[in-house]
């Protein structure tokens, strides 16, 4: 068995395309990705799966039915299943996001920013 720390800082030098999420560990079935998001995402769910957006450098806003949530760097937040919401980098924001395995970064709406198969790094 191998464990070892994990260097955020390190991880997100080794990409630069926003809305690819990466995966970056595992965690009782659940993924620990990681992502840099730009600009906007798509508005989308997911029937079967909170997700968990922890800001680690950067702000960014979370389009809901109703509100908009700003989640600066330190903050983080869990959108409950079956929640409408789109996501907008602030400039480029480094996110880390705790996911159920079987969680389709664009929920229930497949376009090009869907990726069906996620690197390990």
């Amino acid at each position: 068995m191998d464990i070892k720390p994990v260097n955020l800082k390190e991880k997100f030098d080794s990409f630069s395309k926003p809305w690819n999420p990466k995966i970056v560990g595992e965690l009782n079935g659940q993924h620990v990705k990681i992502a840099k998001f730009k600009d906007e995402f798509i508005a989308h769910q997911h029937e079967q799966e909170d997700e968990l957006f922890l800001v680690i450098e950067g702000q960014i806003k979370i389009e809901l039915d109703h509100n908009t949530l700003e989640i600066n760097a330190g903050e983080f937040v869990i959108i409950p299943r079956g929640v409408q919401h789109k996501p907008i980098g602030v400039g480029e924001a480094k996110v880390l996001m705790f996911e159920p395995k079987s969680t389709l970064n664009t929920g229930n709406s497949e376009n090009e920013f869907t990726v069906r198969k996620l690197d390990e790094i």
